[in-house]
């Protein structure tokens, strides 16, 4: 990459950062008109600008908040770029299926998993909260999902999990699909108890155990 491509690039990183939609949108452009490869600004550029703000955030460096304005910067720019890039790269990472089980109403985490999850490149499809066993599975049928992502943050409501992974079972869907579990009860204990194939602590671990799954 040229040395002006690059600049472009890491100007596309520091705006993402900071959380500045308006210079991501006017990076994505310049380097779109520069000719840089539209999978390399999403890869090296936006998906590497929301990787780093995940490090910092693991620090200390940033909080919650400065999280969420980076994530809504690099969607603004991924929304200018996606009409550039092949179905395939745009959905190279996967799609996932996302949701908070049936009797909780707690989406605060599961969005911001979700917003994490969507900077790392997948494809997310967010149930929202109260989720049944059956909607997190027809969900997964009707979108193909390979990683199928639960969170409960109430004892009483994490059966669900284990409700949808035997549904799963019935359905003849589980080998297609990965499970990854989370939420303040949920322990990787339970989720090896339940059978599912990851836990993740927070959303920066999720975004980690995501990449390994699929």
């Amino acid at each position: 990459m040229s040395t002006t491509r690059h600049a472009i690039i890491e100007e596309i990183i520091e705006a993402v950062v900071e959380g500045e939609p308006e210079p991501v949108i006017a990076g994505v452009r310049r380097a779109l008109e520069a000719g840089v490869d539209p999978e390399t600004v999403l890869n090296d550029g936006l998906t590497a600008a929301m990787t780093s703000v995940g490090d910092m955030l693991d620090r200390g460096e940033v909080f919650i908040p400065d999280v969420l304005w980076s994530a809504e910067a690099m969607q603004e720019g991924l929304a200018l770029l996606l009409p550039h890039l092949s179905e395939g790269a745009s959905r190279s990472a996967g799609t996932v299926v996302l949701g908070t089980v049936q009797g909780d109403v707690h989406d605060i985490g599961k969005n911001f998993v979700g917003l994490m999850l969507s900077g790392a490149g997948f494809e997310v499809v967010d149930l929202g909260h109260d989720v049944t066993a059956e909607a997190f599975v027809e969900a997964v049928a009707e979108h193909g999902a390979g990683l199928l992502g639960m969170s409960a943050m109430l004892t009483t409501t994490m059966p669900v999990m284990s409700r949808t992974l035997q549904l799963l079972e019935a359905r003849s869907l589980r080998s297609g699909v990965r499970v990854l579990v989370g939420g303040a009860p949920v322990t990787q204990s339970y989720a090896d108890k339940i059978g599912a194939d990851g836990w993740a602590i927070d959303a920066t671990k999720a975004v980690a155990v995501a990449k390994e799954l699929v």
